[in-house]
């Protein structure tokens, strides 16, 4: 290979290309928010804008957070190698690479609305707060739930139309949306706790903050009420929207999700939390898809 051909293949490790399932938990949640929006299909220009755009913009957020964790990230055996913690590529390099991704996902952004636009700075804002978070607070995964669920609001601002007068950038996000973001946050907070579990060793050692650690034993019976506040607030807010069969079939299949991952965690061995956290897309997935169908049929 040549030196352009392994300079590209650090960075597709930086942004972990092969990886997937980071941007898949970004999307499932925004899907469903901008199918609700759209009262079902929201036609390909806003599919293309969300899809890719997460894409971007959660490969935008492994270089910072990369960046944020190199001094930890050495210090704990799943992210010693990652090309930036290893000297492969600097931090500047590595900065200069998410910050052209980000301005890809702005550039799609600006092709919606401007109260999307608006939006789009808030999230932001959160998302390069994130990193940081893992050093004061005791449950960062909280201000991950925010950061990962910003889909949300976004999908619908995309989908309001008009000019910026006064607070209608605001306007454009129901309190419905905000009542899925936080049921959502507590998706994300099981999922990422699944994924703290993993590295609560070495997090021990460091000095690190994670709710892994804060839960301490308490942390499979949290997970477990954490799925169970995501699952019955969701099915609350998505009943009133008549989507029939497909919901409740898609939800009861969600739960049964949950029972495999408690039966992946319940031992708390590093290789059963990490399969537990790489497979939680398809519980929104199948969310997604009961909502995708349920408008279709109505």
């Amino acid at each position: 290979m040549s030196a352009r051909g392994q300079r590209f293949a650090l960075y597709l490790d930086l942004i972990r290309w092969d990886r997937p399932a980071g941007w898949l938990l970004l999307l499932w949640p925004s899907l469903i928010a901008l199918w609700v929006a759209s009262h079902g299909f929201p036609g390909w220009h806003l599919l293309v804008v969300f899809v890719v755009g997460t894409i971007l913009m959660r490969s935008a957020g492994c270089c910072v957070n990369d960046v944020a964790d190199r001094d930890f990230d050495r210090h704990v055996k799943r992210t010693a190698q990652r090309p930036v913690t290893s000297g492969a590529i600097r931090p500047r390099e590595a900065l200069a690479v998410g910050a052209v991704l980000a301005a890809l996902a702005f550039a799609l952004v600006l092709t919606t609305t401007p109260s999307a636009v608006v939006w789009s700075g808030v999230a932001l804002i959160v998302a390069l707060f994130y990193p940081f978070a893992k050093r004061w607070f005791a449950m960062p995964q909280a201000v991950l739930g925010v950061a990962f669920s910003f889909g949300i609001p976004m999908a619908f601002a995309a989908t309001h139309s008009g000019p910026i007068e006064g607070w209608s950038w605001w306007e454009a996000v129901p309190v419905w949306a905000w009542g899925l973001l936080l049921s959502n946050l507590f998706w994300v907070l099981a999922y990422d706790t699944e994924y703290a579990m993993v590295d609560r060793d070495d997090d021990l050692r460091i000095g690190m903050k994670t709710s892994a650690i804060t839960l301490g034993r308490a942390d499979v019976t949290a997970i477990v009420l954490f799925y169970g506040v995501y699952l019955l607030s969701f099915l609350a807010l998505m009943s009133p929207l008549g989507l029939g069969w497909p919901l409740r079939l898609a939800w009861l299949l969600a739960a049964l999700q949950v029972g495999w991952h408690f039966l992946l965690i319940r031992e708390r061995s590093r290789e059963g939390c990490f399969q537990a956290f790489r497979m939680n897309h398809w519980l929104s997935a199948t969310l997604f898809a009961g909502v995708a169908l349920g408008y279709a049929l109505k």
